[in-house]
């Protein structure tokens, strides 16, 4: 793929944003909320020059509503927010996904619960990887530890979200939001721009609300009455999300193959817990790092003994354990998993986990 490549100084907020409108995205919806106004005001500005629509709504509420209506016309569309936000937000999800509409939700979290403050926190994973709203479903969830990948992980999600036609959410913090670090913004060129301008038309989906001159009228429901029905759909979605399961998953994987004590973090905390491991390499001790990037699908075979021999895992999060739920359903009984972390705006600390690691 050819790319034209600027290098820039931005936020993570405004890298999702930038990466969102180089992608594709022509609507965006929100509501203010610290630590994510950042995404906000940038949208604002930058939405009208790329030729889209950017909506401030009255409420959270609004706002996925208003992104379920563009994605069932067809057009690549996002919203954002933080924890609060994203709560309000679930039944409009649900919906989203019980009509099979591709959309993007950005949640830069913040702690609770309640209202709780403005600091990170890593409390909703829960939330976005079971399915926060009513249902049987799922959204494809992608979780950045970088600013240049807060960047690249928009084309991703927006991809994901129409290729398989459901709802696809970066999960962020308000340390990566609020971050600034140098990054290449990859505008596309050549046959990659012309892929994502195509994809902010109407035309391109073939099953949008486009109007029915010259062809029969597309239905967009999430409502079946009929006995049996509703069954027979949930079913098509539970088929969907095994093919999402085979073929999406992604994970990384560092100092691995000799590892006896593997950490276990994503997001802005794998960051911290990489510096943890080189620590703990330079004083002989043989730890590695398993970072998903997909939360879900969760990368369970990251787990296996064939990729992470290790006798224990150390579970690092900004919450009181989530995840740590995910790595023992994927070790099964194979090793110890143990766990450190913090919520309400504190985040475990460098030293602290390398000395519960040194422990192990």
């Amino acid at each position: 793929m050819k790319k034209k490549d600027v290098k820039v100084l931005l936020s993570g907020n405004e890298a999702v944003a930038e990466g969102s409108i180089q992608a594709g995205c022509r609507f965006y919806a929100g509501y203010p909320i610290t630590p994510q106004n950042e995404l906000t005001a940038y949208m604002a500005r930058r939405m009208p020059e790329a030729g889209g629509v950017f909506i401030q709504a009255e409420s959270e509420v609004a706002a996925i509503n208003m992104v379920m209506g563009a994605a069932a016309a067809g057009v690549r569309a996002m919203t954002s927010s933080s924890s609060p936000g994203i709560s309000l937000k679930q039944e409009g999800i649900s919906y989203l996904a019980g009509a099979e509409l591709p959309a993007v939700i950005v949640n830069m979290m913040r702690g609770g619960p309640g209202l709780g403050n403005i600091w990170p926190s890593q409390s909703d994973y829960f939330q976005a990887t079971k399915g926060g709203g009513h249902g049987d479903y799922h959204c494809l969830v992608l979780a950045p530890s970088r600013v240049q990948e807060a960047f690249d992980s928009m084309f991703s999600a927006f991809d994901l979200a129409d290729n398989y036609r459901m709802p696809a959410m970066i999960l962020g913090d308000g340390m990566l939001g609020q971050v600034m670090e140098p990054l290449r913004v990859r505008v596309p060129s050549g046959a990659a721009a012309k892929k994502y301008a195509k994809a902010a038309l109407l035309a391109s989906k073939p099953w949008a609300l486009t109007g029915c001159a010259g062809r029969k009228p597309n239905v967009v429901k999430s409502f079946y009455l009929k006995d049996g029905d509703l069954e027979e759909f949930n079913l098509r979605l539970q088929k969907k999300y095994s093919l999402v399961r085979a073929k999406e998953t992604r994970y990384e994987g560092m100092m691995l193959k000799d590892a006896d004590l593997v950490l276990v973090a994503y997001g802005t905390m794998a960051r911290i817990c990489a510096a943890v491991v080189r620590q703990l390499r330079s004083e002989g001790k043989k730890a590695g790092l398993i970072r998903p990037v997909t939360l879900w699908p969760f990368p369970a075979e990251a787990f296996l003994p064939s990729v992470s021999p290790a006798r224990a895992y150390l579970v690092a999060e900004m919450s009181y354990g989530q995840m740590l739920e995910d790595v023992k359903l994927a070790l099964n009984g194979r090793a110890r998993v143990n766990f450190i972390g913090r919520a309400g705006g504190g985040f475990p600390r460098e030293e602290a986990i390398a000395a519960e690691a040194r422990k192990l």
